[in-house]
């Protein structure tokens, strides 16, 4: 009996090691399924600023830690109106693959936006330019840049540039050095039942991108309203200024 009790004892011993190192290994795949392997260390806006009518182009460096079995999706889309995005433009959209391990940079270079798909009063001002990247249909890094559109000549205030607007004459200004990351997590392995839900899990900058198309009118709406108040502030001192030299006076 106790010759029975010990075999008994080592079998159940090495069942329960073999079953934890099951569930460690299989926990050790999950992780390296949903790990980023594709890292982008550097984005450069190239040719900025630029006329309007240019094209964007974008100088992308970026680290693949493993061999991937599809190509990656990179999207341009341009904000074309903060009050609604059936005004957003997608201006390029490519494949790039196969993509070898290691460090790969190439340009990605799109047209410029269709100014009559756009509201002619939000050409000039303040918007938004979202690169994206994607494996599998699974968006996993979005990067906005805010976008400054210009009149190149001098005019009333009060009347507005001339209409209609001499696009040859509007200069585009991509704020590069204040681009807004954000990373999500997405399955990467072979098993399209296992995908991870869209989840972010790395934010850089001070404001972030949400997940969906709107992000772009949102960024655009925050940048106008500080705009705004920084106008009222500039005003009040103004005139604070006024009264003082009043009263000296």
């Amino acid at each position: 009996i106790y010759y029975n009790l010990m075999i008994h004892s080592s079998i159940y011993y090495y069942c329960q090691r073999s079953i934890c190192c099951l569930l460690v290994f299989s926990l050790f795949v999950h992780s390296i399924s949903i790990m980023s392997l594709v890292n982008v260390s550097n984005m450069t806006v190239l040719d900025n600023p630029a006329p309007f009518g240019n094209p964007l182009q974008f100088e992308i460096t970026f680290e693949c830690l493993q061999p991937l079995d599809d190509d990656l999706e990179w999207k341009v889309v341009y904000v074309g109106s903060a009050n609604s995005s059936q005004y957003d433009q997608t201006l390029d959209e490519i494949l790039v693959g196969p993509v070898p391990v290691g460090i790969n940079k190439f340009i990605l270079q799109a047209d410029p936006p269709d100014a009559s798909n756009i509201p002619e009063n939000d050409i000039l001002g303040v918007t938004v330019i979202l690169v994206t990247c994607s494996y599998r249909q699974m968006e996993f890094l979005k990067v906005g840049y805010y976008v400054n559109n210009e009149y190149a000549e001098e005019f009333d205030e009060e009347t507005g540039p001339p209409k209609p607007l001499d696009l040859t004459k509007v200069v585009r200004t991509i704020l590069a050095d204040k681009p807004r990351v954000t990373k999500f997590q997405i399955h990467w392995g072979d098993d399209s039942n296992n995908k991870v839900d869209h989840v972010r899990v790395e934010d850089e900058e001070e404001e972030d991108l949400d997940d969906t198309t709107n992000d772009g009118n949102m960024l655009v709406n925050n940048v106008e309203e500080n705009i705004s108040e920084e106008k009222d502030s500039v005003e009040e001192d103004e005139d604070e200024e006024d009264q003082d030299d009043d009263e000296k006076s």
